[in-house]
């Protein structure tokens, strides 16, 4: 829609805010109708009209609102689930010259809702068309065209009378501005249909009608009686008294004065419910209440949400285990006499301690998923902390790692700390100034890889690199008897599915290439990572 209004309509930003917030809300039109619904707009000017649909003479294109326009564009359609629709085929993006709806035409030049006509014969089925103006303020910005179906037209029950009287309303409220209500947030969450449950209400909060759904909800919240010519906010404090604000105010919240949705819970049920106010030539004239029994919803929010707080819980207890042991190896070092065991302790030190820092970002965050810059930064410190002072090397990061799924981020932070440590101790000799350096690429970093699909191949390549001595002659990955490249060649290559590539880097020193698979139909289970 937004592309349909910038690209076609002398519409400003501030008519398309009103525009989303309509179209965010009117599936409660078209609910209440039985009718499809239709958004359009004037053109901008003639020359946006199909060659063979543009009139002879075309002309002037006229101030929105204040006569002819030289066409129409469709920007946004709704079809009804309460009945059938009578626009199978999307219309959204047709263009039209001005005389083809000729309903449209009249309810913008009159500024008023037109449902004169006959019913239309479209694709071997009646049709009633109507047309609503769309108006903000003073400045008209559309016409809404509502087509029922009239194909399965019966006698219409109390229900469905409620029904219309209240779409009727609402189709008033949006000709005279009054919906979306000005100054509300665009309806962007899950609220309450029509066909989950309806009240309406009169002016002074009495119920004069509620659904079957609706009266269902209210018995499953313990109301043994009828809801009919009772106040909503009285009878809903009631059942929901459990001596909380919240039920002290429901009177006032349920009275229909002010659009709301309020969430309540009695007896083991909980329910949504949506006040829209009924404000037709300035006056009140009662609400329409929406009803939903959300109960199963939220008990699985809840389950859902104490499985995410146990599974944080596990992961800081994982951290402070990890942290302990760490802590009794650094003990056990400490009064160790043989070098060699000492600094084979201080690397279970290290490697421990990369561990752990994965779990106390998870013990923070609401699922597995890992800002994994943050973890890269802290191993990065954490080794030129212990790095010798003779070194004097401080390694520093460039790119992003970006989010990561668990299962790549705990070995990845442990093959980075072994190749830190390893470009350390190996690399970079004593009493020299070097450089230490981490980079960090992700294939769908590029602006052309916006595009790619989930299906195709995304990739994290990391180096490292050094301008120490080098690599020896006869150095090969694969052979190497040190403890610290085994691990880092059995967590790259046989947990992540990688690569690892160790080579000479130019004008001296060491650079070593990590390329990990970012799908997930690359690694057995688990999110892909973002």
């Amino acid at each position: 829609m937004t592309d349909l209004v910038r690209d076609h309509t002398d519409l400003n930003e501030t008519d398309l805010e009103w525009l989303h917030a309509l179209v965010s809300d009117w599936q409660l039109l078209a609910d209440l109708s039985f009718a499809d619904l239709l958004l359009w707009v004037p053109l901008r000017s003639a020359e946006a009209l199909p060659a063979e649909s543009a009139p002879r003479s075309r002309p002037r294109p006229a101030a929105a609102g204040q006569g002819a326009v030289p066409g129409w564009v469709a920007v946004a359609q709704m079809r009804p689930t309460t009945g059938p629709t009578a626009y199978p085929e999307d219309l959204v993006g047709k263009i039209v010259r001005t005389g083809r709806r000729g309903l449209i035409d009249v309810a913008w030049r009159e500024r008023r809702i037109v449902r004169e006509g006959d019913p239309e014969w479209g694709s071997g089925i009646p049709v009633r068309e109507e047309s609503i103006p769309v108006r903000r303020g003073a400045k008209l910005l559309g016409v809404i065209q509502r087509s029922t179906n009239l194909s399965s037209a019966r006698t219409p029950s109390r229900l469905e009378l409620t029904y219309l009287q209240s779409a009727s309303d609402l189709a008033q409220m949006i000709s005279e501005g009054r919906f979306p209500v000005p100054g509300e947030e665009p309806n962007l969450v899950r609220s309450p249909r029509v066909g989950d449950g309806l009240v309406r209400l009169d002016r002074t909060g009495r119920v004069t009608y509620a659904s079957p759904n609706a009266q269902s909800a209210y018995r499953r919240l313990g109301l043994q009686a009828d809801l009919v010519g009772e106040s909503l906010g009285e009878v809903t404090a009631e059942l929901c008294d459990t001596g909380e604000p919240l039920e002290e105010a429901l009177t006032a919240l349920l009275s229909g004065r002010a659009p709301r949705e309020v969430e309540v819970e009695s007896n083991g049920s909980i329910m949504q419910l949506r006040t829209i106010p009924l404000v037709v030539g300035g006056a009140r004239i009662g609400a329409v209440v929406l009803v939903r029994d959300v109960t199963e919803l939220r008990w699985r929010d809840r389950e859902l949400m104490t499985k995410d707080a146990t599974i944080r819980e596990i992961h800081h207890r994982v951290k402070n285990n990890l942290q302990t042991v760490a802590a009794l190896l650094r003990l056990q070092a400490r009064r160790l006499r043989i070098p060699e065991g000492r600094a084979a302790l201080d690397e279970a030190v290290r490697r421990v301690g990369s561990i752990a820092i994965v779990h106390e970002t998870l013990s923070l965050t609401p699922d597995e998923l890992i800002d994994f810059d943050d973890i890269a930064d802290r191993v990065i410190t954490m080794a030129g902390e212990v790095s010798t002072p003779e070194t004097r090397v401080v390694p520093k990061r460039t790119g992003s790692f970006g989010v990561l799924p668990a299962e790549i981020a705990t070995p990845l932070a442990m093959a980075l700390t072994e190749l830190l440590q390893n470009a350390l101790e190996h690399g970079l000799p004593a009493h020299r100034d070097g450089t230490l350096e981490v980079v960090a690429h992700r294939s769908d970093e590029h602006p052309s890889d916006k595009l790619r699909s989930d299906e195709e191949e995304r990739r994290l390549v990391v180096t490292v690199a050094d301008d120490g001595v080098g690599l020896p002659a006869d150095f090969d990955v694969e052979s190497s008897n040190s403890l610290g490249l085994q691990i880092v060649r059995t967590l790259i290559v046989g947990e992540l599915s990688g690569t690892l590539d160790f080579r000479r880097r130019p004008g001296g020193g060491t650079e070593v290439i990590v390329d990990v698979p970012l799908n997930h139909s690359n690694r057995p289970g688990g999110p892909p990572a973002r």
